[in-house]
């Protein structure tokens, strides 16, 4: 089967096309992404208007080369598939209509993808890991704890009562005046500060459910900076180094209460795995071997281009779809919010169903 995947939810243009073999293992023939940050830098995040407009400058191009780099020809592709959101609206209609638009004319299948599923799924794109497995899905816009328990069969365990993880990081990288994107930009600076300076809250530890809050972190991070103003270069890497130990921290307590939940519904998960772009953060991949190593669980965590909002992640989302029977009709409608754990049914009806263990 050979898939087309578009993904325009944010601030990448981003097309990829893929194989996937009758034993469920793939191969991916070509993976174009188009970052849109130096458009939205002097911004300090991304402005939506601007990243649409990019969306329909770039996509055409973006799509023609992906499928010249795989060498494939419309006529072979076995189904197109496009992020239908969550994201901003504006752009998850460029590539949606593209999709559709490519679909219409080769008379080919339409797969109308949620971006948290393509996250979701990318770890069985890159590893083949069966099912069940606990996700981490960590990004700008998400943090939750995810039991993967089929294609279309998620239930969320725990998720961000405010702020999410890249977020928060965003955030203090604005704060501190530091760059867009902020979370590399933090992790830098982490590198030559001292994490045991500043004494920051790790909010929600030691709960028993597997929900996280970064909000009282943010906050408490910028009264130390007001206390010391004006920051120096060491006071801003000695800052980030403490915020980041203190988010790893955080990271690392309600992962195992995720785990621990995951367990006592579902057994043992074959694998705790890792997406989305905060994934490609090195201290949380590190806190996330330790927990897996801690825990006897396999850590499954996608090379860093694939943890990041990417094609091949929709395309390899839209195969398994399209394996199972499962497409859409061109009246798929674009959303701007779609949580995960709608796909499937509500999670009373799930909890203690065979069918689900």
């Amino acid at each position: 089967m050979i898939v087309l995947g578009i993904e325009t939810t944010c601030d990448e243009t981003a097309a990829a096309v893929i194989e996937r073999a009758a034993d469920g293992r793939a191969r991916i023939l070509s993976n174009i992404v188009l970052s849109q940050v130096a458009d939205h830098a002097a911004y300090g995040g991304v402005v939506p208007e601007i990243a649409a407009r990019a969306h329909v400058e770039a996509i055409d191009l973006i799509v023609a080369k992906a499928m010249g780099e795989a060498g494939k020809t419309y006529d072979q592709l076995d189904g197109i598939a496009a992020a239908a959101g969550p994201g901003l609206v504006g752009g998850v209609i460029v590539g949606l209509t593209t999709a559709k638009a490519i679909a219409l004319v080769t008379k080919k299948p339409l797969v109308a993808v949620n971006h948290l599923e393509a996250h979701a799924l990318t770890a069985r794109l890159t590893d083949n890991t069966p099912f069940p497995y606990c996700l981490f899905l960590a990004s700008g816009g998400h943090t939750q704890v995810v039991a993967v328990l089929g294609v279309g069969k998620y239930i969320r365990l725990g998720t961000t009562q405010d702020d999410a993880i890249g977020e928060a990081f965003d955030k203090t990288a604005k704060l501190l005046g530091l760059g867009y994107p902020g979370g590399p930009q933090v992790e830098k600076e982490a590198l030559r500060g001292d994490a045991k300076r500043f004494t920051l809250p790790r909010p929600m530890q030691h709960r028993k459910d597997a929900d996280f809050s970064f909000s009282g972190l943010k906050t408490a991070l910028r009264l130390e900076a007001e206390k010391i103003a004006p920051l120096s270069d060491q006071d801003v890497a000695d800052l980030c180094a403490s915020f980041q130990q203190a988010v790893v921290d955080v990271v690392f307590d309600r992962l195992r209460a995720g785990l621990r939940l995951f367990r006592a519904e579902y057994g043992a998960p074959t694998a705790l795995v890792a997406a989305g772009g905060v994934a490609a953060n090195q201290p949380i991949r590190t806190v996330l071997r330790r927990l897996a190593a801690e825990t006897g669980t396999v850590l499954i965590a996608p090379p860093l281009d694939l943890c990041t909002d990417n094609g091949a992640m929709i395309a390899w989302a839209g195969a398994e779809r399209i394996a199972l029977g499962l497409t859409d009709t061109l009246a798929t409608a674009p959303r701007a919010r779609w949580p995960l754990d709608e796909i499937a049914a509500a999670k009373g009806a799930l909890k203690g169903t065979a069918a689900y263990k």
